[in-house]
């Protein structure tokens, strides 16, 4: 489905209805990328796909007789006001996480197409990366029973699917996600992460998907490790981290629409472009590194798959 198509009817899995065509071919060839994860990782791993849907929280289980030794701030006073005894609460692992993709779909994200690889094969852009990615996301989690939603957001809220099990709301993800066209163009990571704190109500397993080319989103991001089971994804365009010499050419901003003239040959904007684009991933990858967060960086020029088993491993 072209990237600005206007959504289709959702239609399901039903005995007997027919997927239409274009998104039949987008699942053919997501599923096509799935298979090809699965393989790497169950080869190298020799563990299960859907550890990666699974939690590490743990959820209440049972109440016991308190024993010399346990914590004071797990006893259950309720139960034990009732006077037969002092109980103190018991937990299992929490082994399955409803899973939320958190998809920045602003207009920075437009950039990395229009050039090809070694073998003359178009290279994606940012924002196609990331549809990618969370369409294989939910067609893995829909085959391992896992709950999976999106929020897809600008500066605002484009598009919100909470959580759900089964290929009938993968497919329908897959519609809207392929056919949103984002009513706004700017960013506001931290107006993002904020609603995810709001939508989500119990602790869930978040893959926050940006080329965080933005400011003030540090704060939100910390809150949300804290609360929740978090991935980060980082796009990156090639020509983000060296960006070629043309010469003196017009470059327009994707999300302010203003054009200037640089002079991109020159060494003073070789030189601080590429010291932006990497103060920006030391900072990001500190951070995650302070909250404990998985951070995988995603580059749009190398191939797709054998990046991702890298979430699997880390998982």
């Amino acid at each position: 489905m072209p990237p600005n198509a206007a959504p289709a009817p959702v239609v399901g899995p039903a005995a007997g209805a027919a997927l239409p065509a274009s998104l039949a071919e987008l699942v053919r060839r997501l599923r096509h990328l799935e298979i090809r994860m699965r393989q790497a990782v169950e080869t190298q791993l020799q563990g299960n796909f859907g550890s990666v849907f699974r939690g590490n929280g743990l959820e209440f289980d049972d109440v016991r007789l308190y024993q010399y030794g346990d914590e004071v701030r797990a006893i259950d006073w309720a139960v034990s006001s009732k006077g037969h005894g002092t109980f103190v609460k018991t937990y299992k692992e929490e082994r399955e996480q409803q899973v939320l993709v958190a998809l920045d779909v602003s207009a920075s994200q437009r950039v990395g197409g229009g050039s090809t690889d070694a073998a003359g094969q178009a290279l994606p852009r940012k924002l196609d990366l990331g549809r990618d990615l969370a369409g294989v996301l939910a067609l893995a989690a829909a085959r391992q029973g896992a709950a999976l939603g999106l929020l897809a957001f600008t500066d605002q809220k484009e598009l919100y699917l909470p959580p759900a099990k089964g290929l009938r709301p993968a497919f329908a993800l897959l519609q809207r996600l392929y056919g949103l066209r984002p009513a706004s163009r700017h960013t506001s990571l931290g107006g993002g992460i904020g609603q995810v704190l709001g939508l989500l109500k119990r602790r869930s397993l978040v893959v926050l998907i940006s080329d965080f080319i933005d400011e003030n989103f540090e704060r939100p991001l910390t809150m949300l490790a804290r609360r929740h089971d978090l991935v980060v994804v980082q796009l990156q365009a090639p020509q983000e981290a060296a960006f070629p010499a043309l010469g003196i050419v017009p470059l327009r901003d994707a999300e302010t629409g203003v054009t200037r003239w640089v002079n991109t040959s020159a060494p003073g904007f070789q030189a601080a472009h590429r010291a932006q684009a990497e103060a920006r991933l030391l900072a990001l990858r500190a951070l995650c590194h302070r909250q404990r967060v998985s951070l995988l960086p995603l580059r749009t020029d190398e191939d797709f798959v054998s990046q991702l088993v890298g979430l699997f491993r880390q998982r």
